[in-house]
């Protein structure tokens, strides 16, 4: 099962190919980079990489906001996939949820200013993201929504309850 963190990267360690994600609770998340994880939004123009020797962590550093998905074992935490958000990044934006289908993996969200935007959710975020919402209480829930978007479509990698 692939579960999420929101944070930001306060150490990295290329000898053991680690990085430890601090959460807004305070919590210290350390999860370790493998050849399979994926990067969003680190490097100019490349939207999705795989790891490789040359750049364990793909332009990611010290004080970059990421959303890690993560597998674990035990205490150990692998990567599967890390968002770099803001700035050439995965967007984010915060609203309330009318519509929320994890079965169909859309998501419909109501921001500030009144607009609606429906999202498709990635297998991860359909699965995992926004596990602490109950069931029936989704469209009363206020929360930040994590997402890319190419060709018009938004799809979102996480999202959490604010």
């Amino acid at each position: 099962m692939v579960s999420g963190v929101h944070g930001t990267i306060i150490k990295l360690d290329s000898t053991t190919k680690t990085m430890v994600v601090k959460v807004k609770d305070g919590s210290e998340h350390t999860i370790e980079f493998v050849d399979k994880t994926t990067v969003h939004g680190a490097k100019a123009g490349a939207q999705e990489t795989s790891m490789g020797a040359k750049d364990t962590f793909h332009g990611l550093k010290e004080g970059t906001e990421v959303v890690a998905h993560y597998t674990a074992e035990g205490t150990e935490k692998t990567a599967v996939e890390v968002d770099k958000v803001g700035k050439d990044g995965i967007k984010s934006v915060d609203g309330t949820i009318t519509h929320m289908d994890r079965a169909g993996k859309t998501i419909a969200v109501k921001t500030g200013d009144g607009t609606e935007d429906t999202f498709k959710m990635s297998g991860h975020a359909a699965a995992d993201a926004g596990k602490d919402i109950a069931e029936g209480t989704e469209k009363t829930t206020k929360v930040t929504v994590y997402y890319t978007e190419e060709a018009g479509r938004k799809t979102v990698h996480f999202f959490e309850k604010i």
